[in-house]
């Protein structure tokens, strides 16, 4: 079989993978804003980060957002579309590249830190910018959420950053066949 497409079904199995957890898993990190819900979607996209570099895994975090926007998470709509490719495009391209170059334990962790750092800051920029015009609120609504979606959106990419840690090497072996 061609080798291109062996990775393609690949990383569809990854896409499949990552519908199917926030099919069966997703809650909110903290009550006051419910709206915010972790999920373990990112953690087969960033697996297949890893597996095959960083271009990779922005194509599997537009599929999956796609796929998952209009499925599972249809209520979030768009607007949820929009800011899964943002948050998760932004921490496959900095871990996926840092590791690309260094593909090592330390590699990763260095990857994975500065990946759920800028994702991070690149959300509280996003939030600030898109929310107000998706939610039809003024922006200091969001200001004030801020304290809670920072915090949430450190903890759900640093929660699937650990995992993709601990899972990436078992599963390694598998998708380098």
């Amino acid at each position: 079989m061609n080798q291109k497409t062996v990775r393609l079904a690949k990383m569809g199995m990854l896409v499949a993978v990552s519908i199917v957890l926030v099919y069966f898993i997703h809650f909110p990190i903290f009550p006051a804003v419910a709206f915010l819900e972790y999920d373990p979607a990112d953690i087969p996209i960033l697996i297949g980060t890893f597996a095959f570099g960083p271009l990779a895994g922005v194509l599997l975090t537009i599929v999956t957002a796609v796929i998952q926007g209009v499925t599972v998470s249809a209520a979030s709509g768009v607007y949820g579309i929009i800011m899964h490719v943002i948050a998760t495009s932004t921490l496959v391209l900095v871990a996926g590249l840092i590791y690309k170059y260094n593909k090592t334990r330390k590699g990763a962790v260095i990857g994975l830190a500065c990946g759920v750092i800028a994702w991070t800051l690149v959300m509280i920029l996003a939030n600030l910018i898109i929310t107000p015009i998706f939610m039809g609120v003024p922006r200091s609504v969001v200001w004030d959420l801020m304290p809670f979606i920072a915090g949430f959106n450190l903890i759900k990419a640093g929660v699937n950053a650990i995992v993709t840690f601990l899972l990436y090497k078992r599963i390694s072996g598998f998708l380098h066949r």
